[in-house]
């Protein structure tokens, strides 16, 4: 970790710098260097981007249609838990950049491009810093929003047997 630490302040000032976040773009070279080259599996670019969406409030939830279905599926099979963190997440990973597609739930009464913003400055810095990619892009579909009280009429007691 030390090393890692120490490579980021040997960076010249400046160098590739980008506005969005505080990883340049020096960064993303160092993945590939004299010493070797280091992959990242789109896979851990999924789960950082998943959990760095849900921390940005008014995300109710990810997913939209089939996934969410299917992940409703899945929550209920035994020894699995809950819906998968890479669910609504769908990322495309090269060498030095990546390209992120989400899908989201909000909260009512949310300002969808307050969110929006909110989310790609999360998915941005989280993989930036963690990956050390460029993200390029971080396309958001809002597939649904969620309404207070809204799943308690979908888990009513049916009225006839």
């Amino acid at each position: 970790m030390s090393t890692q630490a120490s490579e980021k302040t040997a960076r010249p000032a400046g160098a590739g710098a980008r506005t969005t976040a505080p990883v340049t773009g020096q960064a993303a070279a160092e993945l590939v260097s004299e010493q070797g080259k280091t992959s990242i599996a789109d896979t851990v670019v999924a789960k950082i981007v998943g959990m760095a969406t849900r921390e940005v409030p008014g995300v109710y939830a990810m997913g939209a249609g089939v996934s969410r279905a299917f992940g409703t599926v899945r929550e209920r099979l035994p020894g699995v838990a809950g819906p998968g963190i890479t669910q609504g997440v769908k990322v495309e990973v090269g060498e030095r950049q990546a390209a992120i597609d989400l899908d989201v739930i909000v909260e009512y009464g949310v300002s969808i491009p307050d969110l929006a913003a909110g989310v790609r400055r999360s998915v941005i810095g989280a993989v930036e810093t963690m990956c050390g990619l460029e993200v390029t892009e971080v396309n958001l579909t809002v597939g649904d929003i969620h309404v207070p009280g809204e799943e308690a009429e979908e888990t009513a007691e049916p009225r006839v047997e």
